[in-house]
């Protein structure tokens, strides 16, 4: 059994060879070739545009791949086919951060427009061409939605009169002297299968279980361990200090008077916690790292 797995290529491509290291997957890329190695013999992987990976997906030349959402509805939107495509988990990261990135409708700051309203018979530039006009048809306004095949930032206003533009944290977009007017949508990278290939067992499991190891690996993004030790008289005040991402977990030692206390905390918070802990009378404090958090 081969499942064949489309990786995307491009600006997605280091945040999810990264994800899939901490997911327990080491994937090796040459940069000759489309086809990267990975440590497991059970997966063939390729290397798609995130934007075109919805389509060989549809179409059965891969099993499963990852893309956002984005491109999801940009092809559904011009495949008219629904249901061939089937989520099987959201993975919230992106090329700069795990968070979920906006398309947005941007134009020059000292234009006159303030909202989409304003741009009737105007031009727009953008990627997501199909998605824009049919926001723009909710919107009851008539534009002229251009194809733009890079650099759209630079477009306005000689090029096209507003851009609408994917953006994680709008530093691009004011760079170009470019004001945000209004969020398209919001999108974030899923793992998508074709039913067809979710009907055969094998790879059905084989896709749970990636899932399962992905999603694993950004619950622990931003996270890390910590195992102290405190004596049991002090146990109320150190555990009223520890934010859990369940419950601590508390084991007996050796001397009945201690108790070893383990906990996974969000790792922003460890230099304001550690000091407080130490203070609390706890002893032997251990960070650690986390891979997987398996909810």
């Amino acid at each position: 059994m081969k499942l064949k797995l489309g990786l995307p290529k491009g600006s997605l491509q280091d945040a999810t060879i990264q994800l899939f290291a901490r997911a327990g997957f080491n994937i090796y890329v040459n940069p000759r070739s489309y086809f990267p190695a990975i440590d497991d013999p059970e997966v063939e992987c390729m290397l798609i545009r995130a934007q075109e990976m919805a389509r060989y997906v549809s179409d059965g030349v891969l099993d499963a791949g990852l893309t956002g959402q984005d491109w999801i509805l940009e092809h559904e939107l011009g495949d008219g086919r629904t249901g061939v495509i089937e989520p099987i988990v959201d993975l919230v990261y992106s090329k700069q951060s795990f968070g979920k990135v906006r398309w947005v409708l941007a134009a020059p700051e000292d234009s006159s427009f303030k909202s989409a309203k304003d741009l009737n018979g105007k031009t727009i530039a953008t990627e997501l061409v199909r998605t824009t006009r049919r926001y723009f048809e909710r919107q009851g306004v008539k534009v002229n939605v251009e194809f733009s095949w890079g650099a759209t930032e630079v477009k306005p206003p000689v090029l096209a009169d507003a851009i609408v533009e994917a953006t994680e944290t709008g530093s691009t977009l004011r760079a170009n002297r470019l004001a945000i007017l209004d969020t398209v949508m919001e999108s974030n990278t899923q793992l998508i299968a074709n039913r067809a290939a979710l009907a055969e067992g094998r790879k059905k499991t084989k896709l749970d279980n990636i899932a399962l190891l992905l999603k694993a690996a950004i619950e622990a993004h931003g996270r890390v361990g910590l195992m102290l030790n405190v004596r049991r008289a002090d146990l109320a005040t150190v555990l009223a200090l520890l934010p859990a991402l369940q419950r601590p977990t508390i084991s007996a030692l050796s001397d009945e008077d201690w108790v070893a206390v383990n906990t996974i905390i969000e790792e922003k918070t460890v230099r304001d916690l550690i000091p407080k802990l130490k203070a609390a009378r706890a002893q032997g404090i251990v960070e650690y790292p986390l891979n997987k958090i398996v909810l």
